[in-house]
């Protein structure tokens, strides 16, 4: 009878062991900002392959996963649109002090059915009477939807065309918007362009403030040592190539 219970014993124990958070160990939890959909994807199963690490994605306006941040979400990784979300988070102590790196500067398009194709354009043409809504990002809270605005603004348009705009909780949504034909038109983000069939054209850089894109290794992290290997690796001349195949530009 003890001979029955012990090989029991035995039995749940190594179940338990099977079912211990060895795999949990090895998942990296990152957030990300939504431009980064594709090209952190890609980026992810590249790591993936090599070094056995799971990783798992949540994609949203940057301003929002900082808010989640410093509530204490749970995350061993955030990449930022911008880097005064990885600053604020910073001097609030919510991020490893010596953990921000830039990765990536981020470009804005014009997208949208309403576009015609073949023509160079400017941000003028969004006052064309055939262009009855444009999707921008939120610039309340998205990096993207802020460069946006300062675009418009630049181009003396940003009060002319308020009637149209459409708001978007990050800038991947701003993309099905105008994608889905939603919107006629999007300012979007260039890594998101991949898959389109729809005209785009690149918005100059000069019109806003550059999207200079950081991360950080947040606080709470338990996966310091992973967390840093994920980001020696989006860092490396492997992670950047992924990013300039997905119209990224480098810092």
């Amino acid at each position: 009878m003890m001979r029955s219970h012990l090989l029991l014993f035995l039995f749940v124990s190594l179940c338990l062991i099977g079912c211990s958070p060895e795999n949990e160990a090895e998942t990296l939890y990152v957030a990300a900002a939504s431009d980064l959909y594709h090209a952190l994807t890609e980026i992810g199963e590249a790591f993936t392959e090599e070094t056995d690490i799971a990783l798992e994605f949540t994609f949203g306006s940057t301003g929002l996963l900082t808010q989640q941040i410093q509530e204490g979400a749970p995350f061993d990784l955030f990449l930022a649109a911008h880097e005064s979300y990885i600053d604020r988070l910073m001097e609030r102590e919510a991020l490893l002090p010596d953990s921000k790196a830039y990765y990536a500067i981020g470009r804005l398009v014009l997208m949208g059915p309403a576009l015609p194709e073949g023509d160079q354009l400017a941000l003028d043409y969004l006052v064309d009477p055939e262009v009855k809504t444009i999707a921008i990002a939120n610039p309340e809270h998205a990096p993207y939807g802020k460069a946006a605005q300062e675009a418009l603004e630049t181009s003396g348009i940003w009060e002319e065309i308020q009637p149209k705009l459409v708001y978007a909780e990050n800038i991947r949504q701003a993309y099905q918007y105008a994608e889905s034909g939603n919107a006629d038109v999007g300012i979007i983000a260039l890594a998101l362009m991949n898959e389109t069939e729809f005209p785009y054209e690149v918005i100059d850089e000069d019109l806003h403030l550059p999207l200079m894109q950081a991360l950080g290794i947040p606080a709470q992290t338990e996966k310091e040592e992973l967390s840093r290997k994920l980001a020696a690796f989006i860092l490396s001349e492997q992670g950047r190539s992924i990013l300039q195949q997905y119209g990224f530009d480098l810092p």
